[in-house]
């Protein structure tokens, strides 16, 4: 097929239909400006049917600054600002989709992640937005003339502002790909090593083969990691290694994959609680296993005393062993090999480093017309919503821009 450009420059090309590139269709299409979203999937919003188990958890009611991992903590604080919870949960309330909280302000649809997408599309629709699957963007270029040629499907799109919203990394097999660090790239912009983030990790030696053995038990813990905020939430065995809320939190704050972490696996305990060794000096003779049992899931019990006879009455234990094992569940102390990498990874950390962006508007300082949102940018949410409010929001800064 010839290429041949358009006859009339948009106002707006946008690179990817999922959350942060929608929002931006939908805020800018709605300022009157002419705007074509490219999609290279087959459909748009892959992501978001996925998310929250098939019911989107679309964002989260406290949602702030302080729930997001960057470079440059304060760049999120305008964007966020501007956009809010409210404001996202007006747009759903106008659509009359039905949400409800989960915990810790999780909003996820009463139905389906689907009427998420629903939604963006039908306001797409009234901003007179043209949406088009199965474009994969090829060449890119600044013309002398300020516009950027983008070359897709064997056209050629020109456009005065050019909004990369392509996703990060993760989630390969829904179309996460390198096309936003590519071009940043190429327009001199720099780059934060992207690293997956909210994943679960992988564990090999004794501590791999516990938590093979653990597989599908969960437990409340307290995770912890230098330079990270505690998160209490709870854990998960798995054949691999450790995955559940908590460890999903912390993964996207370890500096790399084999960072130390540490685990407090009593967290509903007073920290200064020596309740083995006062049962000890008690005179208890009840089995070590049952003690433990009475906090900690059966099969975490029988582990971890396992090296000290699990039947053993707690009262003919040594308290040395006994003060060991309580240090061992309030400071199980672990180096994980790695990660489950992009393919299992919620989303990606690092990106299009924010000092070469206005937090205003998400432009490139030095590349007029030329801007990013989303997971493509070195702002990383929190589990729990706070990754579709950034898209949300940052979607939203560049719309009013463009």
């Amino acid at each position: 097929m010839s290429t041949h450009p358009t006859p009339t420059p948009d106002d707006v090309l946008i690179l990817g239909a999922g959350a942060a590139g929608l929002m931006c269709a939908i805020t800018a299409g709605r300022r009157g400006r002419t705007v074509r979203v490219l999609e290279r999937a087959e459909r748009p919003g892959k992501k978001i049917l996925i998310s929250g188990g098939g019911r989107c958890n679309f964002t989260n009611l406290h949602a702030g600054p302080e729930n997001y991992l960057s470079g440059q903590p304060a760049f999120c604080r305008s964007a966020l600002a501007r956009y809010t919870p409210a404001d996202f949960i007006a747009l759903v309330e106008h659509h009359g989709i039905r949400y409800h909280e989960k915990k810790l302000g999780q909003l996820f649809c009463d139905g389906s992640s689907r009427e998420i997408v629903n939604m963006l599309m039908a306001e797409c629709a009234a901003a007179q937005v043209r949406v088009q699957t199965n474009f994969e963007p090829g060449d890119i270029r600044c013309g002398p003339d300020g516009l950027f040629n983008v070359s897709a499907a064997g056209e050629i799109f020109q456009t005065r502002s050019l909004v990369v919203a392509a996703g990060g990394l993760s989630w390969p097999r829904l179309g996460g790909s390198d096309i936003a660090y590519r071009l940043a790239g190429q327009f001199g912009l720099r780059i934060v090593p992207p690293q997956p983030g909210l994943v679960p990790l992988t564990l090999d030696g004794d501590a791999g083969r516990l938590c093979a053995e653990l597989t599908g038990v969960s437990l409340p813990c307290r995770a912890e990691a230098r330079a990270a905020p505690a998160f209490r939430e709870n854990l998960l065995f798995t054949h691999r290694g450790l995955s559940g809320p908590a460890v999903l939190q912390i993964s996207s704050y370890l500096p790399g994959p084999q960072a130390e972490v540490g685990f407090d696996l009593l967290p509903e305990a007073p920290a200064d609680e020596r309740w083995l060794a006062n049962r000890h000096a008690a005179g208890d003779y009840t089995p070590l296993v049952k003690v433990l049992a009475e906090r900690l899931p059966n099969r975490v019990a029988e582990a971890f005393c396992r090296p000290i006879d699990p039947r053993c009455p707690l009262r003919q234990c040594a308290s040395t062993t006994l003060a060991a094992l309580d240090r061992k569940l309030r400071q199980w102390t672990l180096r994980p090999s790695g990660t489950e990498g992009y393919g299992n990874a919620e989303v990606t950390t690092g990106g299009i480093d924010t000092r070469d962006l206005h937090s205003r508007t998400m432009e490139a300082r030095a590349v007029p017309g030329l801007y990013f949102v989303g997971e493509a940018v070195d702002v990383t949410g929190q589990l729990g919503g706070f990754n579709f409010q950034w898209a949300w929001a940052s979607g939203h800064a560049a719309g009013e821009a463009v």
